[in-house]
Protein backbone atom coordinates (compact mmCIF):
# COMPACT_ATOMS: atom_id res chain seq x y z
CA UNK A 1 0.00 0.00 0.00
CA UNK A 2 1.63 3.31 -1.18
CA UNK A 3 1.19 6.12 1.58
CA UNK A 4 1.55 9.03 -0.57
CA UNK A 5 -1.49 9.69 -0.55
CA UNK A 6 -1.95 9.56 3.56
CA UNK A 7 1.50 12.08 3.56
CA UNK A 8 1.29 14.19 0.71
CA UNK A 9 4.07 15.20 -0.69
CA UNK A 10 2.91 18.68 -1.74
CA UNK A 11 2.58 19.33 2.36
CA UNK A 12 6.06 18.47 3.19
CA UNK A 13 8.21 21.41 4.18
CA UNK A 14 12.22 21.83 4.73
CA UNK A 15 14.37 21.35 8.01
CA UNK A 16 17.41 22.22 7.54
CA UNK A 17 21.03 23.24 9.99
CA UNK A 18 19.82 26.42 9.82
CA UNK A 19 17.85 25.64 12.74
CA UNK A 20 21.06 25.00 14.61
CA UNK A 21 23.09 27.93 13.28
CA UNK A 22 23.88 26.00 10.52
CA UNK A 23 23.98 27.48 6.61
CA UNK A 24 22.94 24.43 4.53
CA UNK A 25 20.11 25.49 2.12
CA UNK A 26 17.39 23.19 0.30
CA UNK A 27 14.05 23.04 -0.64
CA UNK A 28 11.77 20.70 -1.03
CA UNK A 29 8.95 20.42 -4.17
CA UNK A 30 6.00 17.49 -4.75
CA UNK A 31 6.49 16.82 -8.87
CA UNK A 32 5.00 14.84 -10.63
CA UNK A 33 7.63 12.33 -10.63
CA UNK A 34 7.78 12.69 -6.62
CA UNK A 35 9.51 14.74 -3.87
CA UNK A 36 12.24 16.13 -4.96
CA UNK A 37 14.40 17.39 -2.69
CA UNK A 38 17.72 19.75 -3.95
CA UNK A 39 19.95 22.22 -1.66
CA UNK A 40 23.95 22.47 -1.01
CA UNK A 41 24.88 21.11 2.20
CA UNK A 42 27.54 23.28 4.50
CA UNK A 43 29.32 20.60 6.90
CA UNK A 44 30.60 23.64 9.25
CA UNK A 45 27.93 24.52 12.10
CA UNK A 46 25.75 21.64 11.32
CA UNK A 47 26.48 19.49 7.86
CA UNK A 48 21.96 18.76 7.25
CA UNK A 49 19.29 19.59 4.90
CA UNK A 50 15.96 17.70 5.69
CA UNK A 51 12.11 17.15 4.24
CA UNK A 52 9.49 16.49 6.71
CA UNK A 53 5.81 15.53 6.38
CA UNK A 54 2.90 17.44 8.45
CA UNK A 55 1.96 16.05 11.81
CA UNK A 56 -0.48 13.62 10.89
CA UNK A 57 -3.33 13.94 12.64
CA UNK A 58 -5.00 11.05 13.95
CA UNK A 59 -1.61 9.19 13.70
CA UNK A 60 -1.42 6.33 10.77
CA UNK A 61 -1.57 2.99 12.57
CA UNK A 62 0.48 0.73 10.46
CA UNK A 63 0.59 -2.09 12.81
CA UNK A 64 -0.50 -4.60 10.24
CA UNK A 65 2.51 -4.35 7.97
CA UNK A 66 5.90 -5.25 8.80
CA UNK A 67 7.87 -1.89 7.35
CA UNK A 68 8.14 0.87 4.65
CA UNK A 69 9.55 0.62 1.19
CA UNK A 70 11.11 3.63 -0.36
CA UNK A 71 11.93 3.96 -3.74
CA UNK A 72 14.04 6.97 -4.48
CA UNK A 73 17.00 8.32 -6.71
CA UNK A 74 19.78 9.34 -4.29
CA UNK A 75 22.70 9.17 -7.15
CA UNK A 76 25.01 7.29 -4.50
CA UNK A 77 24.53 9.21 -1.92
CA UNK A 78 23.79 7.66 1.85
CA UNK A 79 20.51 8.99 3.13
CA UNK A 80 18.39 8.65 6.56
CA UNK A 81 14.82 7.91 7.23
CA UNK A 82 13.23 9.44 10.71
CA UNK A 83 9.60 8.28 12.32
CA UNK A 84 8.12 10.21 14.98
CA UNK A 85 5.42 8.46 16.67
CA UNK A 86 2.72 9.34 19.09
CA UNK A 87 2.74 7.86 22.85
CA UNK A 88 -0.47 6.27 23.58
CA UNK A 89 -1.01 8.47 26.91
CA UNK A 90 2.18 11.26 26.68
CA UNK A 91 4.29 12.08 23.83
CA UNK A 92 7.32 10.95 25.02
CA UNK A 93 9.34 12.73 22.90
CA UNK A 94 7.65 16.33 23.32
CA UNK A 95 10.17 16.11 26.96
CA UNK A 96 13.44 16.11 24.62
CA UNK A 97 14.25 19.24 22.44
CA UNK A 98 14.69 17.91 19.12
CA UNK A 99 12.00 14.98 19.17
CA UNK A 100 12.73 10.97 19.21
CA UNK A 101 12.92 9.65 16.51
CA UNK A 102 13.01 6.18 15.01
CA UNK A 103 15.82 5.95 12.31
CA UNK A 104 17.11 4.07 9.56
CA UNK A 105 19.99 4.98 6.81
CA UNK A 106 20.42 3.64 3.48
CA UNK A 107 22.80 4.17 0.68
CA UNK A 108 21.38 4.68 -2.85
CA UNK A 109 22.65 3.48 -6.19
CA UNK A 110 24.79 6.00 -7.90
CA UNK A 111 22.24 5.65 -11.38
CA UNK A 112 18.39 4.83 -11.57
CA UNK A 113 15.92 4.42 -8.47
CA UNK A 114 16.99 2.66 -5.35
CA UNK A 115 14.45 0.44 -3.71
CA UNK A 116 15.14 -0.51 -0.16
CA UNK A 117 12.64 -2.14 2.55
CA UNK A 118 12.96 -0.46 6.01
CA UNK A 119 11.49 -3.23 8.39
CA UNK A 120 10.31 -1.51 11.54
CA UNK A 121 12.11 -3.95 13.78
CA UNK A 122 15.38 -1.97 12.45
CA UNK A 123 14.59 1.76 13.75
CA UNK A 124 16.72 2.24 16.28
CA UNK A 125 15.69 5.42 18.57
CA UNK A 126 17.56 8.82 18.32
CA UNK A 127 17.52 11.99 19.91
CA UNK A 128 19.36 14.97 17.90
CA UNK A 129 21.21 12.13 15.99
CA UNK A 130 22.59 9.75 19.28
CA UNK A 131 21.03 6.74 20.09
CA UNK A 132 18.65 6.99 22.60
CA UNK A 133 19.48 4.82 25.42
CA UNK A 134 16.11 4.48 27.05
CA UNK A 135 14.34 0.84 26.26
CA UNK A 136 11.76 1.45 24.17
CA UNK A 137 9.95 -0.10 20.76
CA UNK A 138 8.77 1.33 17.81
CA UNK A 139 5.23 1.60 18.24
CA UNK A 140 3.82 0.96 14.52
CA UNK A 141 0.45 2.05 15.48
CA UNK A 142 1.31 5.57 16.31
CA UNK A 143 3.19 6.97 13.03
CA UNK A 144 2.46 11.10 13.13
CA UNK A 145 5.65 11.99 11.01
CA UNK A 146 8.43 11.35 8.42
CA UNK A 147 11.95 13.04 7.45
CA UNK A 148 14.62 12.32 5.38
CA UNK A 149 17.59 13.54 5.60
CA UNK A 150 21.08 13.81 4.05
CA UNK A 151 23.73 14.26 7.00
CA UNK A 152 27.00 14.37 8.08
CA UNK A 153 25.50 12.35 11.22
CA UNK A 154 24.65 8.59 10.33
CA UNK A 155 22.22 6.91 12.70
CA UNK A 156 22.97 6.64 16.90
CA UNK A 157 26.23 9.59 16.74
CA UNK A 158 28.39 7.65 14.09
CA UNK A 159 29.65 9.71 11.08
CA UNK A 160 27.83 9.34 7.51
CA UNK A 161 31.33 7.71 5.63
CA UNK A 162 29.45 8.49 2.32
CA UNK A 163 28.65 12.57 3.17
CA UNK A 164 30.24 15.43 1.18
CA UNK A 165 29.68 18.85 0.87
CA UNK A 166 28.02 20.07 -2.09
CA UNK A 167 24.98 20.01 -4.11
CA UNK A 168 22.63 17.88 -3.39
CA UNK A 169 19.59 16.28 -4.78
CA UNK A 170 17.57 13.26 -4.39
CA UNK A 171 14.26 12.15 -5.77
CA UNK A 172 11.91 10.06 -3.35
CA UNK A 173 9.28 8.68 -5.90
CA UNK A 174 7.06 6.49 -3.11
CA UNK A 175 6.66 5.60 0.31
CA UNK A 176 4.78 2.12 0.82
CA UNK A 177 4.20 -0.58 3.47
CA UNK A 178 4.55 -3.79 3.50
CA UNK A 179 3.66 -7.01 5.35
Amino acid sequence: MQLNDLIKFEEWECLNDTIMGGNSVASCVSTIYGLLIEGFVIEENGGFISCKSRNLTPPLDLSKFNGLEIKVKGYGRTIKLAISTKDSLINFSDFFSGGLRWVSQFKTNDNGFTIVKVPFASLVPNLRAKKFLFPMKFNPSMVNQFQLLYSKFGISGELNSNFTSGSIKFLIESISVYK
